[in-house]
């Protein structure tokens, strides 16, 4: 066989190219260039760190003690030249960085501080898993010749915690900041008084933490300790060490900052290049201010409503007095040139028959109460702006009118309008949207993807661009009490913000992004952090065969477990191992849970696989395109009572979808017929947000019931070529979602018939 010489050169290239990439260092974020040379640095124990500029001190000391808590070496940090070596080029791009690694050491240099500080985090990512190990191993430490230049795309890559609904101590905050300043995060959005507890001392408000700051059990924390028993879940129950007896022998759940911690914290997150922007929620959400002094409600009567609670009173002076009082402790405490003033969920029914609210309105010529609110956040915003300091609120700070100066935290994703609204008039924007950054929703195979592939620039012109300031991911943790159920809801979605928010988009592709990810497992391991497994695979909620099934699990983290059990009952870390494919003849209904090396207990999934005969089509007269839809005012928590509600009207939809005009409480109830293309196994994915379920010829194909995030059900149903009777029901609150995929035997989509 003859080969010419330049088909020869092909392959020799082609060949390099793979082994090249092969041999790419799994890095996260992508950065936007790294060039893989030939050999490695190897660490000795005289190894030093030099910085050539007083500022970049802290960052050399930071790098030396994470060096030397798992290889034992002192790294002496000196000015000028080391080993490792820390400049500042001083251009001004913030976060900006060039990282260079020769045989004979490291250069590192920032355009800013935190440019070092990511560069000093791709070098740890460079090194060896191990090197995030608490304690000294034993080993040869070396990093491989790269260089790269590298930007971040958004200067706001963030993550909130709430600490007010469950509390989490300065240690547990410190090792979260760790972990973030790993994928360059460097925003901590921190959420520090709601309704449930205020976690900051205030020291001329001392009740604010002696009485705000604790709580009889509520039913968050009820609903999860009995979450905690009912699925085994130790991360759910709340820690004993949050609590205290009262006086009256009671127990009390809480805890709070002292103002010297709070410094200590934000000194900490300074250090690894994140800034630390507090969120004292005013005027709704601010239960816990009212309740201890008076004079800040409009009424004696304050508690809660049918959604929120008692809002402050922007009538009376003295409510205006209390704001200013606390903020101006507050911003003492943070150095951040940002806080967060909240501005969401405000019920202002009080407001209407209050006589200080409306007389304020009358002096300021307000017709409407939230236009009384617009008036609260620009008096609030002209005293941070007055104390050099730029106000966010979430996006309903934009009713009633935005300054020119304040940001926009974007949360409600049914208002899609949002981000237009607040970069056309010229206000900086935070991309936060619940449907993909709410990462107290249960994760599914769908959250990553969903986050990966967020644009946050989508439908803005180039000037409205600029005024995107970035992405973040919120934590709320009202089912959230302690800091392993925080590794599970924020990790790995917080690393997928994270790339989302510093890296180009020509840059970022799912697929290597997923194989990243699984190699970072290891080192999350290292770090104590308790993530997420990944969802097993392979299966569906419901699958169905007609002869035999393969059951063919599968979980892309290797050092998983899987075990399993057919009795209904939780699998245990004595239940049996699913050892490889399996073939069953009968219906059989599995659960399967996940186990990390530790025997760490991972999510369960019960999954039915149900022998059924293909069953027969129907035939019906003069049928028309389209489903019927019955749209009942429903406030309900599940589809069992829909039908029982006021009738509001009916519709024809195209699909299982909402119709344009319901709003408010929905409750849909569909009816008609499917017309399938041809003999076969179908699937069907039924997505909503809150509950719905889906039955085709009386058989419960997807229960998606009950008050959830948005979530995916997936079942089968074996069905003959024609007409088949479908009913469906679905309820939401606020808007929701609603849809509806069918696939075929092959995994494609089928464009289907619907009619009446």
């Amino acid at each position: 066989m003859k080969i010419s010489i330049k088909k020869a050169l092909v392959c020799c290239l082609l060949f390099a190219g793979a082994t090249a990439m092969a041999q790419q260092p799994a890095i996260i974020p992508v950065p936007d260039q790294m060039t893989v040379g030939t050999g490695a640095w190897t660490i000795k124990k005289s190894a030093t760190i030099g910085c050539d500029n007083a500022q970049l001190r802290p960052a050399a000391e930071y790098l030396s003690q994470m060096l030397s808590r798992a290889t034992g070496y002192r790294f002496a940090v000196k000015n000028g030249k080391g080993d490792i070596r820390l400049t500042l080029a001083n251009e001004g791009n913030a976060g900006a960085y060039r990282l260079s690694v020769t045989g004979k050491g490291v250069t590192i240099e920032g355009d800013t501080y935190r440019g070092v500080i990511n560069a000093i985090a791709t070098l740890r990512q460079l090194l060896p898993d191990d090197i995030e190990s608490q304690q000294v191993v034993a080993r040869t430490w070396t990093v491989p010749c790269v260089t790269t230049p590298d930007a971040p795309r958004f200067e706001w890559r963030g993550m909130e915690l709430d600490c007010s609904r469950h509390f989490f101590t300065v240690d547990e905050v410190y090792k979260l900041l760790d972990v973030l300043a790993l994928y360059k995060i460097d925003k901590m959005h921190w959420h520090l008084t709601d309704d449930q507890g205020w976690r900051i001392e205030i020291k001329r408000y001392p009740l604010l933490t002696e009485r705000g700051a604790w709580r009889i059990y509520n039913n968050q924390d009820t609903v999860c300790m009995k979450r905690a028993a009912e699925e085994d879940a130790p991360d759910l129950q709340v820690p004993v060490a949050r609590t205290r007896r009262d006086d009256k022998g009671r127990t009390l759940y809480g805890g709070f900052y002292t103002q010297q911690q709070v410094r200590d914290i934000v000194a900490y997150a300074q250090v690894r290049g994140i800034e630390i922007i507090p969120e004292i929620d005013m005027p709704g959400h601010s239960l816990m201010a009212i309740d201890n002094y008076d004079g800040l409600s409009c009424f004696k009567q304050t508690g809660w409503g049918k959604l929120f609670t008692t809002p402050m009173c922007p009538g009376k002076d003295t409510m205006l007095e209390f704001c200013k009082n606390v903020w101006s402790e507050v911003f003492d405490l943070f150095p951040s040139r940002y806080v967060h003033i909240g501005g969401d969920e405000v019920d202002m029914k009080n407001w209407k028959t209050c006589p200080d609210c409306q007389k304020r309105m009358k002096d300021h010529h307000l017709t409407t109460e939230p236009q009384l609110q617009a008036w609260f956040n620009h008096y609030m915003e002209d005293f941070f702006t007055a104390h050099g300091k730029t106000m966010i609120g979430w996006d309903e700070i934009i009713a009633g009118g935005l300054t020119a100066n304040s940001a926009v935290m974007w949360w409600r994703s049914w208002a899609a309008d949002s981000p237009k609204q607040t970069t056309s008039h010229g206000n900086a924007l935070i991309c936060s949207p619940n449907s993909e950054f709410y990462i107290d929703y249960q994760e599914d195979r769908n959250s990553i993807p969903a986050i990966y592939r967020f644009d946050p620039v989508k439908g803005l012109d180039a000037k409205e661009q600029q005024l995107v300031l970035g992405v973040q991911a919120n934590l709320w943790t009202e089912w959230v009490p302690t800091m392993n159920r925080v590794w599970y809801q924020a990790f790995p979605r917080v690393i997928a913000t994270a790339e989302l928010g510093w890296s180009k988009p020509q840059t970022m592709n799912i697929d290597n992004f997923t194989s990243r990810l699984v190699a970072h497992l290891p080192r999350l391991q290292k770090m104590g952090v308790t993530y997420r497994i990944p969802d097993l695979t392979g299966f569906y909620n419901v699958n169905v065969f007609t002869d035999k099934g393969v059951v063919d699990v599968k979980c892309a983290d290797p050092s998983a477990t899987i075990r399993y059990t057919t009795d209904g009952s939780i699998p245990g870390v004595n239940a049996q191992l699913y050892a490889g494919p399996m073939t069953i003849t009968e219906t059989t209904h599995f659960t399967f849970r996940t186990f990390g090396p530790d025997n760490r207990k991972g999510d369960m999934v019960k999954c039915s696989y149900v022998k059924e005969d293909l069953a027969p089509a129907v035939t019906a007269d003069s049928l028309k395109e389209g489903l019927q839809v019955a749209w009942h005012d429903y406030d309900g928590r599940d589809c069992a009572g829909i039908d029982q509600a006021a009738l509001n009207g009916t519709y024809v939809t195209t699909g299982i979808q909402i119709p344009a005009e319901a709003k408010g409480n929905i409750g849909l109830i569909f009816n008609g017929y499917i017309d399938i293309p041809a003999d076969g196994i179908y699937t069907f994915v039924l997505l909503s947000d809150d509950g719905s379920y889906l039955k085709i010829d009386d058989t419960m194909v997807a229960d998606n019931d009950g008050e959830h995030s948005p979530r995916e059900i997936i079942g089968q149903h074996a069905m003959r070529r024609g007409l088949h009777p479908i009913y469906a029901r679905y309820f939401d609150h606020n808007g929701g979602q609603l849809r509806l995929r069918v696939m075929d035997d092959k995994g494609n989509d089928v464009q289907v018939r619907f009619c009446h």
